[in-house]
């Protein structure tokens, strides 16, 4: 009893020393700084939704949706107007506000700024920050969706202008994933001739502040069981992640939070924790569902009658750890995404990486290694399987190098077991810190 006492005690003040450094914290406002793209801690948690619909009318189940959003562990409400902005202050959500002057008369236009004319794409952005009306809030502004390359000039002075209307807030911009058509036609959706140059042009000509795009390949692939399917979700996260690191831009993806084909499996908790959790070890900084409300696809969190879905309970699970982790991983620096062998997809980069050299595992593990400002180092182990819990061991590459677990429930550190390992369900990820 008495070794029982002085560990719990030695267990509290790690909590509360992990708990000061690293801010983690459940209070709505520190949810809200999170969601804030001027902030250091910068995480946002997002529903990909219109919360009152493209046509801005409440829709049935909507009209307490923005409190089932907080209560599903977002820091953000995802698509609003600007009526909804007080609401979203109350409850320590961020937004991203939709454009609502004259030129936005249905959802194409939001594929159509280069239509406009120079004035009018500046007037568009200049009221939408006028109709915010300097709420701390507001996040940023919704630009469009998906866009080809032909849509960039355009988006630029669109980006341009909310950076010289609303300085430190965001011109969202959603960009294709890699299964999108390639070439210069018009017929092709990035209008390049291939993935990588879109992502390329994007940066050079639109100057964005942050990278986005979307890919639904886990659902897709039938729970990963089609790997040539499922070789796309790996390959897109680490090119995107390539660009934003060359560009010092911080990346975040969007995933499947919902059936998006009849034949497409439906969300699970292990699919979801494997999307949070595999965006987390890739160094990503955000993380998006599309969808949160079932108006067009069902199993999402919201039914279309309103009704909460097993997959909220799922979605908040998911989000409530992404939320634990997210101040420290904030603050790293990602310097490796590995796969134990053979990886998932050819190509993919393998183990040894600079921290760990070996992961023993009887299902493949993606290693995520990371650095602070302090030199500290990190890794982030995930079980890619979505069927089989496994136990995993780690040979980092000093024997010198102590291995720690970060909870994702409380940030508090244990040791890790090396003789034993450790397990992680379908999907699951953990957070190690490595001292030597």
């Amino acid at each position: 009893m008495i070794f029982a006492g002085k560990f719990l005690r030695k267990h509290l003040l790690w909590c509360g020393l992990a708990a000061m450094a690293w801010g983690c914290s459940t209070e709505k406002h520190s949810r809200f700084d999170r969601a804030d793209f001027s902030k250091p801690d910068f995480f946002p948690i997002l529903p990909w939704d219109p919360y009152r619909g493209w046509d801005r009318s409440v829709v049935k189940g909507r009209v307490d949706g923005l409190e089932s959003i907080a209560q599903c562990n977002f820091n953000m409400a995802g698509f609003i107007v600007p009526k909804d902005l007080p609401r979203c202050q109350k409850l320590g959500l961020g937004a991203i506000l939709l454009p609502t002057d004259a030129t936005f008369t249905n959802v194409q236009n939001i594929y159509e700024w280069r239509k406009l004319t120079d004035g009018q794409i500046d007037g568009r952005v200049k009221f939408m920050v006028a109709a915010a009306k300097a709420s701390p809030a507001v996040v940023g502004y919704f630009i469009t969706d998906e866009p080809g390359a032909a849509d960039f000039p355009a988006l630029a002075k669109a980006v341009a202008a909310v950076k010289k209307y609303a300085p430190g807030k965001l011109a969202y911009i959603n960009l294709f994933p890699d299964y999108a058509t390639m070439g210069s036609d018009a017929s092709s959706q990035l209008g390049a001739a291939s993935y990588r140059e879109y992502l390329e042009r994007f940066v050079a000509e639109v100057h964005p502040q942050v990278l986005s795009y979307d890919n639904y390949m886990v659902q897709y692939s039938r729970d990963l069981r089609d790997s040539a399917t499922a070789a796309s979700y790996y390959r897109n996260m680490l090119e995107v992640r390539r660009v934003g690191l060359e560009h010092r831009l911080p990346f975040m993806n969007i995933v499947a939070s919902c059936q998006l084909r009849p034949d497409a499996t439906i969300p699970s908790p292990a699919d979801l924790l494997f999307q949070a959790c595999t965006t987390l070890a890739a160094g990503y900084r955000g993380i998006t569902w599309y969808t949160y409300f079932g108006d067009f696809y069902p199993y999402a969190p919201i039914a279309k009658t309103g009704e909460r879905t097993a997959t909220w309970a799922a979605v908040r699970e998911a989000n409530r750890q992404i939320a634990t982790l997210a101040p420290i991983m904030s603050r790293l620096e990602s310097t490796g995404v590995f796969f134990s062998a053979p990886p998932p997809a050819s190509g993919l980069p393998i183990l040894p990486g600079e921290l760990i050299q070996s992961a023993a595992c009887p299902t493949p593990v993606m290693v995520g290694e990371f650095k602070d400002k302090d030199g500290g180092r990190f890794a982030m182990i995930v079980n890619l399987s979505l069927e089989q819990s496994a136990a995993f061991k780690l040979k980092p590459v000093s024997p010198e190098i102590q291995i720690s677990v970060i909870s994702a429930v409380d940030c508090s550190k244990t040791p890790f077991d090396s003789k034993t390992g450790l397990w992680l369900t379908p999907g699951q990820g953990v957070l190690l810190a490595l001292e030597n």
